[in-house]
């Protein structure tokens, strides 16, 4: 494997399990952490009455994809807590304090980052987020209730927190609300088909897919023509406005994979690649200048697909660490 892809940092891995509903998995290793893995089944998912409201206590590491009153108590100190919030592609997240008992003088703190955060890699990337990364947290020990509201930019977001006191915690509130134009996205799934749309805007948005994959790009919409290039030294759409690019890799974060791909031109037909790394991310960069769509679709690489490697595929990355 090429030594761009060893990275030191561990990572978030979301799997698919179960032949009826499926069962996720989210793997945390860190420093001091007792019990860095946890199970969320689809259970959780399960149609509630109208009107009732979910609820539960949180784990120290925890995940929720559902929208619910979530209550932490710490039973003795615990020092390095996360709880990572996931929606649909189509989704924003918003997080409210109900209750805080924290001793923040004493060295406790509780922080909502807008993304998800992992051994210093983020998503989205620096490069791709409107708030600088400072702009991201925000800390209720600074803002106290002046700001009792937060809400993502994308369809993820994550709490991290320190509690020192046994009987000291808080109670937050999920809720989720719709996102006309998704861009920057973590699937919940190793499958699925999605349009990134981006309108007249200038930014970049990333579609992260946390499994080897195939995905097959079906629909392409530029503002100019120009053409299909497999990276090489010699070849990428470097100083096009307008492109989308697949990278691939092990880490967390778009900006520190490697570019495996660059799409420059419009079209419609079929463009399918084999990607072999833990993260998938196709990348769109827009200038602003015009109305850019893409339409892809995607399901996770399995062994047998890599045994019977096809034209228009990336065979040269990352398949080792299958």
């Amino acid at each position: 494997m090429p030594s761009a892809f060893q990275f030191q940092c561990h990572l978030v891995l979301i799997f698919l399990a179960a032949s009826k509903g499926e069962t996720r998995y989210l793997e945390v290793r860190d420093a001091g952490e007792d019990d860095p893995f946890l199970l969320l089944s689809e259970d959780l998912k399960r149609e509630l009455s109208a009107g009732q409201i979910y609820r539960r206590s949180l784990r120290c590491i925890d995940m929720l994809s559902i929208e619910g009153q979530f209550t932490f108590t710490a039973d003795q100190p615990q020092l390095h807590c996360a709880t990572f919030f996931i929606g649909e592609p189509e989704e924003l997240i918003t997080i409210h304090y109900d209750f805080v008992n924290i001793d923040c003088q004493g060295g406790d703190f509780l922080k909502v980052f807008d993304g998800w955060i992992l051994k210093g890699e983020k998503f989205p990337s620096s490069l791709d987020h409107p708030l600088t990364t400072s702009q991201r947290y925000v800390d209720f020990c600074e803002s106290g209730n002046i700001q009792r509201s937060i809400r993502s930019s994308q369809n993820v977001a994550m709490i991290f927190f320190r509690i020192q006191l046994p009987g000291n915690g808080f109670t937050v509130t999920v809720k989720k609300s719709s996102n006309l134009f998704p861009c920057n996205v973590i699937s919940q799934t190793p499958s699925g088909r999605f349009t990134m749309v981006i309108p007249h805007q200038h930014r970049n948005c990333s579609f992260s897919i946390i499994y080897p994959v195939v995905i097959k790009i079906s629909d392409l919409i530029l503002g100019h023509l120009n053409g299909l290039f497999l990276k090489k030294p010699s070849a990428s759409c470097a100083g096009v406005g307008d492109f989308v690019e697949l990278l691939g890799g092990a880490g967390l974060d778009p900006s520190k994979m490697f570019p495996l791909a660059d799409l420059c031109h419009s079209f419609h037909g079929s463009a399918q690649m084999k990607i072999g790394c833990d993260n998938t991310v196709l990348r769109m960069v827009s200038s602003g200048k015009h109305i850019n769509r893409v339409t892809f679709e995607y399901h996770q690489l399995d062994l047998q697909e890599t045994e019977t490697r096809k034209e228009n595929s990336i065979e040269e990355f990352c398949f080792p660490s299958i």
